[in-house]
């Protein structure tokens, strides 16, 4: 039976209409180089008309590389970058931030659901100037988190003041910003709040890869394109990274193909027959599975990712259609009469990357 990893990401999508209408277009003609062409111009344009914000804007290949030169522009190598403890710069990019800043650290912050719990940001902001470990020098953000939820501009206030009154940068990681935007986070507050740093993720949202970093601190603005240069991401024909925004914003589809994506993980919710563990605000359904449960789902075909606190992931895309997770229920409802009364072991399992 051939594998289906329709739920296993919202990045397993192909590439929306609006976005290879948007690189066909971009295809004609000659244009100059490394992101100083008309395209790139436009696209940029349209970001910062969505921010309502002057900013300076590029464009990237990977949210890994965004990211991690996001961050190393906030914090020098002898610094550390603050993030909740299952934030992507802490378990899934390898390295990357470290690499890229030259030893930039990164501390880990405890919170429920993705969200940072204020009162450790609270504790790590007093720790004291030591020697012998990387101070902190900045704050990093999701919004939606890893685990699906959707942060609030007030309760990401409630996080940046205090860090912004001590001088440091933000970060805000937007690799499911799209999906936080469908579900009601307000994109022009995002300037407001005090965001050094943006990124604006396509590639989950429906694109091919691209992500757009956004030095809403224009002063970082300096030497970045020698940053992005030596960090191999000044791609030569720049309009093809940039192109895919003018199809995502231009034509709204970066929010309503998103707010199609959350409706589907609403619906697949609604068929779960497994505890749901997080709030379902996004384009996730997080649930308690266990270790024979997840295998018997994958040898009816269906491939899922176990999730870092011991969950079990399915994620919905712009290309998730009704009849995919319908089909996908009916799959989940035999598995689970399949295994009644076995006894359940979620949450002891090691987890696997997502």
């Amino acid at each position: 039976m051939a594998g289906r990893y329709d739920f296993a990401s919202d990045n397993v999508a192909g590439a929306m209409p609006e976005v290879m209408a948007a690189l066909i277009a971009a295809n004609d003609g000659a244009a100059s180089g490394y992101g100083t062409d008309h395209i790139s111009r436009k696209a940029a344009d349209l970001i910062r008309a969505a921010l309502d914000a002057d900013a300076e804007v590029r464009f990237v290949a990977s949210g890994t590389a965004a990211n991690s030169v996001a961050v190393a522009c906030l914090a020098q190598s002898h610094e550390a970058v603050l993030a909740h403890e299952h934030a992507h710069i802490l378990t899934d990019e390898t390295g990357a931030p470290g690499f890229f800043g030259g030893g930039v650290g990164l501390i880990g912050l405890p919170g429920a659901s993705g969200r940072i719990d204020p009162a450790a940001l609270t504790a790590a902001l007093a720790e004291p100037d030591v020697s012998y470990h990387q101070p902190a020098a900045a704050l990093s953000l999701t919004n939606a988190t890893e685990y699906g939820t959707v942060c609030s501009v007030d309760s990401f206030k409630a996080l940046i003041d205090p860090v912004k009154a001590m001088g440091y940068g933000v970060h805000l990681d937007g690799a499911r910003l799209a999906n936080a935007v469908a579900a009601g986070f307000d994109l022009k507050a995002v300037p407001k709040l005090g965001v050094d740093i943006l990124i604006m993720g396509g590639t989950k949202a429906g694109s091919t890869p691209t992500e757009a970093i956004v030095l809403l601190d224009k002063t970082l603005a300096r030497r970045f394109d020698a940053r992005l240069k030596h960090a191999g991401q000044l791609v030569s024909k720049g309009r093809f990274l940039a192109a895919p925004w003018i199809g995502l914003l231009e034509t709204g589809a970066w929010q309503t193909r998103a707010a199609h994506a959350n409706a589907m993980a609403q619906r697949l919710a609604a068929l779960m027959p497994y505890p749901i563990i997080h709030p379902v605000e996004a384009n996730g359904v997080f649930v308690a599975m266990d270790e024979a449960a997840l295998k018997r789902l994958g040898r009816s075909g269906w491939f899922v990712y176990r999730f870092l606190d011991g969950t079990v992931r399915f994620m919905c895309s712009w290309a998730t259609t009704p009849e995919m997770v319908d089909e996908l229920g009916a799959a989940l409802k035999a598995v689970a009469e399949a295994g009644e009364g076995a006894p359940s072991d979620a949450g002891r399992q090691p987890p696997r990357p997502g």
